[in-house]
């Protein structure tokens, strides 16, 4: 049970880091963006082509994977979403799913349709095991990993977010574009600093998550569901909410998998129909949004 447990935990913080992004778009841009998940598996084979065909070490790959997908977020959002963001949801979901197929042609063209497959070094491969009472809890070094630099990453965004400059702009900036750009906040300059962090942290995500998540040309559209699932569920008043979102639905995953594997996503999707009618604006709902 607690093995269980800690091996939700440390997928819910996974999935966390890889949907952050997506509720900062979503909540606080007012964009509806599904080529989210194609920064994260940007990450994941930036990942898989240093450590197989160069030999570089997995630390030094994730930093490389959160640099190349926030560049690739920045690229775009200058050239291309800056375009979608006054137009209509369904203009934007048109948008972002045609990028998503053009990214899945892309991965398949250059990396093949296959499953990659991520060598971890020997220090994350381990396993140790603690009794605690009648329990033991058994803790894989590598998620032990994860949970580390997903819990340190929630305190950075939490103390940025509201304890810094740069987050009291970009909440003035979705609170009011015009009043903000009115004080003198580049509000373009926010928006793009923002949409690269969080394309930046979708990547470091697919990095981590490529062995644990697996990593194939689908994967964009088969943790699709899961991002947006964190974002309904947690609302976007603050990342607590897709916090609380995400190691839910980790722990609904593991668990119902473990112990019912027959029903499958049935015990996921439950558990997000359950809270929605009970929070239809989510956990933390929040007011207002980005005004054209």
């Amino acid at each position: 049970m607690l093995t269980i447990l800690f091996d939700g935990i440390a997928y819910g913080m996974l999935l966390f880091v890889l949907a952050v992004g997506l509720a900062v778009t979503m909540g606080l841009m007012n964009f509806i963006n599904l080529a989210h998940g194609a920064f994260a598996m940007v990450g994941g084979y930036v990942t898989v082509i240093l450590m197989q065909r160069h030999g570089i070490p997995f630390l030094v790959c994730l930093p490389v994977a959160f640099i190349v997908a926030a560049a690739l977020g920045a690229l775009l959002e200058r050239t291309l979403y800056r375009h979608m963001y006054g137009r209509p949801h369904l203009d934007q979901v048109l948008f972002s799913i045609g990028l998503t197929f053009m990214a899945i042609a892309a991965a398949d063209y250059y990396m093949g349709s296959s499953q990659q497959l991520v060598q971890m070094p020997d220090w994350l491969r381990g396993r140790t095991e603690v009794a605690i009472g009648p329990w033991t809890l058994g803790m894989g070094y590598y998620r032990i990993f994860i949970i580390a630099v997903c819990a340190a990453l929630t305190l950075v965004l939490q103390y940025l977010l509201s304890r810094t400059r740069f987050g009291s702009r970009l909440r003035a900036a979705v609170d009011d574009q015009r009043v903000a750009a009115g004080m003198g906040i580049n509000v373009n300059r926010v928006f793009l600093l923002t949409f690269a962090a969080g394309s930046g942290l979708a990547g470091l995500g697919g990095a981590m998550g490529a062995d644990l998540m697996g990593l194939d040309p689908s994967f964009p559209l088969k943790f699709m569901v899961y991002f947006l699932i964190v974002v309904a569920v947690g609302g976007t008043a603050s990342i607590t909410g897709p916090l609380l979102a995400a190691l839910l639905l980790g722990i609904a995953d593991i668990a119902g998998k473990y112990y019912i594997p027959q029903l499958g996503g049935f015990i996921v999707y439950g558990v997000m129909i359950v809270i929605l009618i009970w929070r239809p604006q989510g956990l933390f709902a929040r007011k207002g949004g980005r005004k054209a």
